[in-house]
């Protein structure tokens, strides 16, 4: 398999390199696209498949107050609804069908677009459901990742019948305790605990439903020390071409306190992140993982999310997600110059290998504002006043709607508030500057994003 790496080049004006061959994909000059998605990331997607010379319609389905900005919003198509997609995508001739969050995957849609041959002449970007299990299951990803030895933390599983044995592993322990529920739990399935105590009480409340259906069984793992990245792979099951790194801060309060949280913010580039680093992630991680699916039969169309601890130069990986992360793409896709549609395709296609990787050198950095009480309890609907940017920041919607000619929350993550800069800290500056302008009733938002990066 090849990577390709990031070019300066810049993204040819004719045909694409693997244009001209009998798939008549390729030789549309423009395509129709439904992105499937409400949230902070599927803004940033919207926002890079907008731009694309390629796009001739584009359709968010169901959308929120601010992708209507790059598209049409279809607010009653669920993204769970398969048969209802399917019809949509017939009726409105789509070329091209993009997946943004991590449960209509897990729960299939590739695989059920690749049982209709109504549906064989449209290109899928996403995993099918044996591909997703990487982030459906947790406990599937940590068996996958010791059978290809690719280095991750010493962990167990264990099931409500299983407690005893749970609270034992627990005591072999050092502390702190990471506590998993297997399942997916909206980004708020993973507890770091100080105590064997709190450990104790943490795993008998996600035994006991915590979580739902999630917590059926429970990971628990060692502890890695370090300082975290996000690295992302797209892949069309053979090749792959990494995307710019990216860090986000998943805590609530300043200073990483409080409950963890879908994500408060992201940076990118991360300094530490150096190509000697790069390499260990590529040789160690990236490749074994990619050849670890082919291997076991997985064919994997779609974006990989290497959620890593950079252990004293040494990378581990702390989980898989089969999509894009979220807050991380708000600041990772303003940082790709060529085709975002192009790369769509180049997945989905298999022609990764072909695709010219253009990365601005420019930092970006991304704060969530968040609705007060989040990530507990918290009220919707109130309305926001929100500023006009300047060209270099830009407003990723995330929890919103229109009421009454209004934009009002409809979320924990309300909106992410991305900026170019030079520097990371010329980045941050200008997100903070635009976030306080940002007006709504409880606003919250952390004070310290990327400050930790600021050399």
């Amino acid at each position: 398999m090849r990577q390709k790496q990031s070019t300066k080049q810049t993204q040819p004006e004719t045909n694409l390199p693997w244009e001209g061959n009998t798939t008549n994909l390729h030789r549309q000059e423009t395509i129709a696209i439904l992105l499937l998605g409400s949230g902070g990331r599927e803004s940033a997607m919207a926002y890079n498949i907008a731009k694309s010379k390629r796009c001739a319609r584009l359709y968010i389905a169901p959308g929120n107050a601010g992708t209507e900005t790059y598209g049409i919003n279809i607010p009653d198509l669920d993204p769970k609804d398969f048969p209802a997609i399917a019809d949509f995508v017939l009726d409105q001739q789509i070329d091209l069908l993009v997946t943004g969050p991590e449960e209509p995957l897990v729960l299939g849609i590739a695989d059920y677009f690749a049982s209709r041959p109504d549906l064989a002449h449209v290109a899928v970007v996403g995993p099918g459901q044996d591909g997703a299990r990487l982030e459906g299951s947790k406990d599937f990803s940590k068996a996958f990742m010791q059978r290809h030895d690719i280095p991750t933390a010493r962990y167990q599983s264990f099931m409500a019948k299983e407690k005893d044995e749970a609270c034992a592993f627990i005591e072999s322990l050092c502390p702190p305790y990471v506590l998993k529920a297997d399942g997916l739990a909206a980004g708020k399935g993973v507890e770091i605990l100080e105590t064997e105590q709190e450990a104790k009480d943490s795993l008998l409340a996600m035994l006991g439903g915590k979580f739902g259906v999630a917590g059926d069984t429970v990971l628990i793992e060692e502890f890695l020390s370090g300082i975290e990245c996000s690295v992302f792979a797209a892949t069309d099951g053979q090749d792959y071409c990494l995307l710019p790194v990216a860090k986000d801060y998943k805590r609530i309060g300043d200073g990483d306190t409080g409950p963890n949280t879908g994500g408060m913010g992201s940076v990118s580039p991360v300094y530490f992140a150096d190509k000697a680093f790069m390499d260990k992630v590529e040789e160690r991680i990236v490749r074994p993982t990619i050849h670890g699916l082919a291997s076991e039969g997985i064919s994997y169309k779609g974006f990989i999310f290497f959620g890593l601890m950079n252990v004293k130069g040494d990378p581990y990986v702390i989980e898989y997600n089969c999509r894009l992360g979220d807050p991380e793409t708000e600041s990772v896709l303003p940082r790709i110059k060529s085709d975002f549609v192009d790369l769509l395709l180049a997945i989905a296609l298999g022609k990764v290998a072909d695709y010219p990787m253009e990365i601005d050198e420019r930092a970006v950095t991304s704060v969530m504002l968040v609705s007060g009480g989040y990530p507990g309890d918290y009220t919707k609907g109130i309305t926001m006043d929100l500023p006009e940017p300047p060209e270099d920041i830009m407003l990723f919607h995330a929890g919103t709607r229109w009421a009454d000619n209004h934009v009002v929350t409809n979320g924990g993550r309300v909106l992410a508030v991305s900026a170019y800069g030079k520097t990371v800290e010329e980045a941050l500056g200008k997100s903070y500057e635009i976030a306080k302008q940002v007006l709504f009733e409880g606003k919250n938002y952390r004070h310290d994003i990327g400050r930790d990066l600021i050399e």
